[in-house]
């Protein structure tokens, strides 16, 4: 049946993939058969296949799944059992320590190699999955305006790790692993010829579209920061879209999102993927967008971007996923540690530093746990290996032309922050500070959140773990020296009143704890 899936097993629900060559697995009434699809122009020579006889009868009554077949939901988000996220860490843990490749646990090894373009690929999240899908075969063109260093000496606070221009990173993974990447100096937003050019050099069968401001803090600084973000992330979106359309190539567009754009605590029950069922006027059903709540004017570009890719898609059958990421935690993957000189990027300061990763580089340095407000907002979270990993399982499973803009949920699980806190305060012994709430949000959320697409094509999620905190940590404490603790306390503020309620910061000092 042309729209089975490719991949379909016991703890699978159906994708909606097309399969090809691979092997046809059906599942009726728990008897399961393993059927070779040969290729087309192998069928033609002579060779006559007959099927139906063998499972015909399996198939004469309605074809349903095992109740097996779906994943259940905990704590508020789908996941593994708890000792499978174990074992995952505890392999994850390896990996670092050896800087071997973890992969081929739970991923779609097997998809063919494909010839992608990172938008964005020198950043925090950009960067290991650029080398990730290098590592995994793929062919891979690194393209960055470097706009993050600029901003980091706007700010005046660089990566508390030591980052490598990109030349020197390239030349570095050559020598570690044998392959090459290509790095092209070029600003998605601006240099609208250059792209379609690059495009059409290139021909890639996937674009990665990492290319945006990406820190909601650093939106909501002033009114220059927010008419950039404004600026670069949409104008990047939509030259992204006119540019594959020009170029003539059917490239699939990967875009990382966020989990902000559904807002938190607004839809009254589990998340969705993307799209809602509804009950319209009149009585009429349907499953639409998931209406946007954004918080920032970064979480705003996010919105506007995820309607950019639903028209282009209606107008010019463009297939687009889109991935809305939790908060990314961590800062290494098995790639990443291979060499110094591949070191991903660590933010610490108010306006970059995910939460997360601000807590252990505080518990590490022995300064005051920053929670804000209450601590009551509960978010998503993901650490930085799975945001490589899911990449490369949204590349090997595309939509097909015509088919609507695929919309993951890419997160691991959901924490309330002060229970994220209190886990670090224990295990470093740093006491938690609950500091006025630079931002305009509610003081208590709940969330809940379904990721069963990417767990059903093989993501087994890094759960929040200690061993992995202790890796963190370990970096942390290397480049401890690199930090400016006038750079921790948040700097931005979403308007006047959370400024004027925040003014008691200027008058704190923080201090590191000395070794």
């Amino acid at each position: 049946h042309p729209r089975l899936p490719r991949h379909f097993s016991s703890s699978q629900e159906p994708s909606n993939k097309p399969f090809n060559k691979d092997p046809l697995v059906l599942i009726a009434h728990q008897h399961i058969f393993a059927v070779p699809i040969f290729p087309r122009t192998y069928l033609n020579q002579n060779m006559k296949v007959i099927l139906f006889a063998a499972i015909l009868p399996y198939l004469s009554t309605s074809f349903t799944a095992p109740s097996g077949a779906f994943v259940t939901l905990r704590t508020g988000v789908s996941q593994r059992a708890e000792t499978s996220s174990a074992q995952r860490s505890s392999l994850v843990m390896q990996a670092l320590e050896d800087g071997t490749n973890v992969d081929g646990i739970g991923t779609n090894g097997t998809a063919d190699k494909k010839k992608v373009i990172v938008l964005g690929g020198d950043g925090f999240c950009g960067w290991p999955t650029s080398l990730h899908l290098s590592d995994q075969g793929h062919d891979v063109v690194v393209v960055d305006n470097l706009s993050r260093r600029n901003i980091d000496t706007e700010l005046g606070c660089s990566s508390l790790t030591p980052i490598q221009s990109p030349e020197v990173r390239i030349q570095a993974w050559k020598e570690v692993s044998g392959k090459e990447m290509k790095f092209v100096n070029l600003d998605v937003a601006k240099e609208y010829d250059l792209l379609v050019q690059l495009i059409k050099d290139e021909k890639p069968d996937s674009i990665v579209h990492f290319a945006e401001q990406r820190a909601a803090p650093y939106s909501m600084k002033n009114s220059k920061t927010k008419r950039y973000t404004i600026d670069n992330n949409v104008s990047g979106s939509n030259n992204l879209c006119c540019a594959v359309l020009d170029a003539d190539v059917d490239a699939h567009i990967v875009h990382l999102g966020t989990m902000g754009v559904y807002g938190y605590g607004t839809s009254g029950g589990e998340i969705p993927e993307g799209y809602i069922d509804v009950t319209l006027p009149g009585g009429r059903e349907a499953n639409i967008l998931h209406p946007a709540y954004p918080g920032s004017v970064y979480h705003a570009t996010k919105c506007l971007d995820a309607l950019i890719w639903q028209f282009y898609q209606k107008n010019d059958a463009l297939r687009v996923t889109d991935l809305h990421q939790g908060i990314v935690w961590g800062t290494n993957t098995p790639q990443t540690i291979k060499d110094e000189r591949l070191i991903n990027r660590f933010d610490y300061d108010g306006d970059y530093g995910t939460v997360l990763n601000r807590f252990l580089m505080q518990g590490a340095m022995g300064v005051p746990l920053t929670v804000y407000g209450t601590g009551g907002q509960t978010r998503a979270f993901i650490h930085i290996t799975d945001t490589a990993r899911c990449i490369e399982i949204a590349i090997s499973n595309p939509p097909e032309a015509g088919e609507r803009v695929e919309i993951f949920n890419q997160v691991a699980e959901t924490r309330r922050v002060r229970d994220v806190a209190g886990l670090v305060s224990e295990q470093t012994g740093v006491e938690v500070n609950m500091l006025p709430n630079p931002r305009q949000e509610a003081a208590e959320n709940e969330l809940d959140v379904s990721n069963r697409k990417f767990c059903n094509l093989g993501l087994e999620p890094i759960t929040l773990d200690e061993g992995l905190f202790d890796e963190v940590t370990e970096v942390v404490k290397k480049y401890k020296h690199r930090c400016d603790p006038t750079k921790i306390l948040p700097a931005s503020f979403w308007n006047k009143k959370r400024a004027e309620e925040c003014a008691s910061l200027e008058e704190t000092k923080v201090e590191i704890k000395a070794d």
